[in-house]
Protein backbone atom coordinates (compact mmCIF):
# COMPACT_ATOMS: atom_id res chain seq x y z
CA UNK A 1 0.00 0.00 0.00
CA UNK A 2 1.36 3.43 -0.74
CA UNK A 3 0.06 6.49 1.45
CA UNK A 4 0.45 10.27 1.17
CA UNK A 5 -0.18 11.61 4.88
CA UNK A 6 -0.49 15.65 5.20
CA UNK A 7 1.68 16.07 7.87
CA UNK A 8 2.18 19.17 10.32
CA UNK A 9 5.12 20.78 12.41
CA UNK A 10 8.17 19.65 9.86
CA UNK A 11 10.24 22.81 9.07
CA UNK A 12 13.76 21.11 8.29
CA UNK A 13 16.01 18.70 7.20
CA UNK A 14 16.55 17.05 10.66
CA UNK A 15 12.43 16.58 10.93
CA UNK A 16 13.10 14.83 7.58
CA UNK A 17 16.13 12.39 9.07
CA UNK A 18 13.67 11.78 12.45
CA UNK A 19 10.51 11.07 10.42
CA UNK A 20 12.58 8.97 7.06
CA UNK A 21 14.03 7.05 10.16
CA UNK A 22 11.25 6.18 12.41
CA UNK A 23 9.35 4.57 9.35
CA UNK A 24 12.06 2.65 8.31
CA UNK A 25 12.32 1.08 11.13
CA UNK A 26 9.30 -0.20 11.17
CA UNK A 27 8.80 -3.96 10.00
CA UNK A 28 6.79 -3.60 6.60
CA UNK A 29 7.61 -0.13 5.70
CA UNK A 30 9.28 -0.81 2.27
CA UNK A 31 9.87 3.38 1.33
CA UNK A 32 9.31 6.67 3.47
CA UNK A 33 9.91 9.73 1.74
CA UNK A 34 9.42 13.23 3.38
CA UNK A 35 8.30 16.60 1.12
CA UNK A 36 9.38 19.53 3.61
CA UNK A 37 7.69 21.82 0.46
CA UNK A 38 5.08 20.13 0.36
CA UNK A 39 4.59 18.67 4.28
CA UNK A 40 3.63 15.87 3.25
CA UNK A 41 5.05 12.00 3.99
CA UNK A 42 5.30 9.45 1.37
CA UNK A 43 5.16 5.81 2.64
CA UNK A 44 4.48 2.41 0.95
CA UNK A 45 4.38 -0.68 3.65
CA UNK A 46 2.73 -4.04 3.67
CA UNK A 47 -0.67 -3.94 4.88
CA UNK A 48 -0.03 -7.55 5.94
CA UNK A 49 3.13 -6.68 8.74
CA UNK A 50 2.22 -2.90 9.76
CA UNK A 51 -1.18 -0.99 9.99
CA UNK A 52 -1.54 2.59 8.68
CA UNK A 53 -2.43 3.89 12.13
CA UNK A 54 1.28 1.92 13.12
CA UNK A 55 2.84 4.93 10.91
CA UNK A 56 0.76 7.96 11.94
CA UNK A 57 1.99 6.75 15.14
CA UNK A 58 5.59 6.41 14.41
CA UNK A 59 5.36 10.03 12.76
CA UNK A 60 3.14 11.15 15.84
CA UNK A 61 5.58 9.65 18.28
CA UNK A 62 8.69 11.87 16.77
CA UNK A 63 6.81 15.62 17.71
CA UNK A 64 4.28 15.86 14.39
CA UNK A 65 1.10 16.17 13.68
CA UNK A 66 -0.73 13.78 11.10
CA UNK A 67 -3.41 15.98 9.47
Amino acid sequence: MNVTLNVQGMSCNHCVISIEGALQKLDGVSKATVSLADNQVSVTFDESVVSLDNVKEAIEDQGYDVV
